[in-house]
Formats: C-alpha cells, structure tokens, sequence
C-alpha cells in the first residue's frame, strides 16, 4: 500500500453516514456534518410565513445558499443599513460576527448553510417565538430553552 502521509491517525477515519434533526419553531434543520469539526454543514427548512430570528452572532461566520423556495433576506450593510435582498439560487450570502440578519420564507424554503460550529453567543434582536439570547450553556439544554 502506498502511503501518501505518514504520521496520520486513521483511527478518526469515518465511513459512517451522518445526520441529524433539530425541530425549531419555523421548521428544522438537518445537520449532516458530523460534531467535532472546525465547520457545520446543514439545511434550512423554514416553513413559507415564518421568520428565523432578527439575530447577530459574536463568533459564528454563516453562508446560506438557497436551494429552492422564495426567501428574503435581511442584512446589515457596512453603512449599518439592514438591506431587504431577495435571495437568488446559485450564490452565497454571508454575515460575519456582529453582522445582523434574518431570514424570512415567502414560501416553503430550503437553504443550504455551512458555518463555524456554533460558540459564543447568538443575540436574538427580534424573535416571533420570544425565545432568549441562545448562550453556550443555553445550547446545551433540550430545544434550547424553547418549547415546540
């Protein structure tokens, strides 16, 4: 067998499959990166009529990638202008910490988003479902802190 590197643990080589469901109030997302890695991969499903909170995270970097559905787009300019943006297939939108956004489905919608993993904290500016400010500790308890 010919080895390329050498000094590589094999022993974290996954073959497995992975996937997980997470309900949130305005639909779910399906995460299909596995925990641990330095980024996160999952899908969007936002229900047409709901709104994903008016938000801004402190340490988390987010592309989102439409796939299908009518979604708009709230994001805040360099100017701290927030730009209502009717979101197009086949580009990325990206906010970086600090940069406020929401999404909002005109209609069922689905969008691709690859991100840092989730730390620090996300501040939820608006939110329809009054769910809190989501903290590392808040994270870590069932629905984070909200009821389905």
């Amino acid at each position: 067998m010919v080895r390329f590197l050498t000094g590589v643990d094999r022993s974290k080589f996954v073959t497995a499959p992975h996937c997980s469901r997470v309900e949130k109030p305005w639909g779910y997302e399906i995460i299909w990166t596995p925990p641990g890695l330095p980024y996160v991969g999952k899908r969007l499903h936002v229900r047409g009529g709901n709104k994903i909170s008016f938000q801004f995270h402190d340490e988390k970097i987010e592309t989102q990638y439409l796939l299908d559905g009518e979604v708009v787009l709230l994001l805040e300019n360099s100017q701290e202008i927030i730009e209502s943006i009717i979101m197009q297939r086949g580009v990325g939108y990206t906010n970086i910490p600090g940069q406020r956004h929401r999404l909002i489905a005109v209609t069922d919608a689905n969008i691709l988003e690859v991100s840092t993993p989730e730390t620090g904290d996300t501040y939820r500016l608006e939110d329809d479902y009054s769910r809190p400010t989501e903290t590392e500790e808040l994270r870590n308890t069932p629905n984070r802190g909200w009821s389905v």
